[in-house]
């Protein structure tokens, strides 16, 4: 007789839960992609498009948790491969529209739109995956307004409820610098979901981008943002960024929160080296990165090379800080490196002769992708400066130059340095158009007419036949005589009427006209030398007469160039 065994209620329910736990769903997938777990995502989507290979939406999602990872030629590869099979899939060319944007594809667009026509405009989850690349503010080719577009639409489809959609929409407008239309987004999928950590550490960031002024809102929002979910990363990892260096202490407090509740990935040991690089232990971080990247197998995380980089230029090894940055640069998409990166490595060039020309065009680089003045400024002022200390004086003109067409409100210094420069070299038509700057911004001021006719006088005008250094002095003369303190532009002033002078006896033949810009001269300073030697020599002497001499003698009044030093600077 056999006898039935009955199966315990708590073995079913146990049974019943370990299966939930192994069949894990998109859903779970998304949620870890949410919290930024991207090791732990990839897991899950591997086991669904295991079970299923053309399950679109886990192929998609695993690319994006494999792009989380860094590993961008890995997210190609498998789009690649599952769009051979369905290459009409919207969300596979979407991913591959993400990868383009990634690598600087000029198909990047095409493809984001070709996701959208096949969807009929009509799959929130398509235009969600074609608006989060664009407006994601680390991805530098996104297109910010065609990303507010998709997003949008997506937000008038029948049945939508995606507080997801709305923070992305949010990060568009704030990447068009539109404030206002990011506050309301970010709002509007807190009103969908009001414990949305995302959309409030996003409205943080916004604040954030506003400036230190702004520091008590957006650290206030952090703060609400871990309050309505104390396990959301991302607002660790950006308040480990804030004080990353300014307060080591506390930038180390935030790493270990945010590796609390994070995967164990490389991005872990990536974080844990840069944190010995903050705590200004180089060679620990040095030694820390090399074990990340022995770890990180065949594809390591790139910012372990910037960071030895990084790491060896603090220690004054240039040769390695050079070597690593190149090796950096070699394996870093170029839509992640900042422009503190391209600086960093020309001033290292700048260390090693020959390499001028190279350090130039990274620190162009630097430039273009700053969206700070001050930074942009402080670039060229490094490269400039350079030039000027090895007595390069038309490559320092150069660079000060631009300073012109990147500053908003550039100052006296600023237009000295340009054209000033320029003059020395005898670049003279350079030098013109910075000082006719100058006089536009400063009119009141001779400097800048005074520099004019110094340029014309050394160059067009050089015989003073043309009459256009006379004209360009006189002009820089009825500016300087309108001064009510003229001890600022003494030597300006005698300048102008030593070259009048000049230019009155010997052009013109005109010795009262010579005489009296004697006088005006003797009238600035009673004392100077080469006033009072123009003065005697102007005046027994006749201009249209040539009288014989015993010996050589001077056939035209001495004008002694006074040194031109750059003006006071105004405030």
């Amino acid at each position: 007789m056999m006898i039935k065994m009955k199966t315990p209620l708590g073995i079913i329910a146990t049974l019943l839960f370990s299966n939930t736990l192994f069949a894990q769903s998109i859903e779970d997938g998304k949620n870890f992609m949410y919290y930024e777990r991207y090791k732990s995502a990839k897991e899950v989507f591997q086991k669904i498009a295991a079970s299923n290979p053309a399950d679109e939406v886990a192929n998609y999602y695993l690319g994006q948790a494999m792009i989380g990872l860094e590993d961008v030629a890995g997210a190609k590869a498998l789009y690649q491969q599952k769009m051979a099979a369905s290459p009409n899939s919207p969300l596979l060319l979407a991913g591959m529209g993400h990868i383009g944007l990634l690598e600087g594809s000029p198909d990047a667009r095409s493809r984001f739109e070709t996701a959208v026509n096949i969807a009929q405009g009509k799959r929130i989850d398509v235009l969600n995956a074609v608006g989060a690349p664009n407006s994601d503010p680390e991805v530098k080719n996104g297109d910010a307004s065609f990303a507010v577009d998709k997003l949008t639409l997506a937000t008038t489809i029948k049945g939508f409820k995606s507080p997801e959609v709305l923070a992305n929409l949010g990060d568009a407008y704030r990447k068009l610098g539109d404030g206002g239309n990011a506050a309301k987004s970010y709002d509007a999928a807190l009103a969908i979901n009001p414990n949305y950590a995302r959309a409030t550490y996003r409205k943080g960031r916004l604040f954030q981008s506003q400036g230190l002024s702004q520091e008590p809102l957006y650290l206030g929002f952090y703060n609400d943002a871990i309050a309505k979910d104390a396990n959301y990363a991302p607002v660790y990892n950006t308040l480990f960024s804030y004080y990353y260096e300014s307060n080591v202490n506390k930038a180390a407090e935030f790493l270990e929160k945010a590796l609390a509740v994070s995967d164990q990935d490389p991005s872990a040991c990536y974080k844990r080296a840069s944190m010995k690089f903050a705590q200004k232990l180089f060679s620990e971080a040095i030694a820390k990165a090399d074990e990340c990247i022995a770890a990180g197998g065949a594809s390591p995380i790139a910012n372990l090379y910037g960071l030895k980089a990084y790491s060896y230029d603090r220690l004054k090894d240039s040769a390695n800080a050079k070597k690593f940055f190149e090796e950096f640069f070699a394996k870093q998409l170029p839509s992640k490196i900042g422009a503190g990166d391209y600086a960093t490595y020309a001033t290292t060039l700048l260390k090693f002769a020959g390499n001028e020309a190279l350090a130039g065009t990274y620190f162009d680089k630097a430039v273009a992708i700053d969206t700070l003045e001050a930074n942009k400024i402080s670039y060229l002022k490094q490269i400039a400066t350079y030039y000027k200390a090895q007595n390069n004086l038309l490559e320092a003109a150069n660079w000060f130059n631009k300073i012109l067409y990147i500053k908003k409100n550039y100052g006296i210094s600023d237009l000295y340095n340009a054209g000033y420069n320029y003059f020395r070299v005898n670049k003279y038509d350079s030098s013109i158009a910075v000082f006719t700057k100058y006089n536009t911004k400063y009119p009141d001021d001779m400097f800048g007419s005074y520099m004019i006719a110094k340029n014309v006088a050394a160059g067009s005008d050089s015989l003073m036949l043309k009459g256009e250094g006379a004209a360009a002095y006189q002009k820089a003369i009825d500016i300087g005589e309108r001064a009510v303190d003229k001890t600022k532009i003494k030597d300006y002033l005698l300048g102008a009427y030593a070259y009048m002078l000049q230019y009155s006896f010997n052009i013109k033949k005109d010795q009262a006209a010579a005489i009296s810009f004697a006088d005006k001269a003797l009238l600035v300073d009673s004392t100077d030398a080469s006033a009072i030697k123009n003065k005697e020599f102007v005046t027994k002497n006749n201009p249209t007469v040539i009288k014989p001499q015993p010996k050589p003698a001077p056939t035209k009044p001495t004008a002694v160039k006074p040194k031109v030093a750059p003006p006071v600077k105004k405030k």
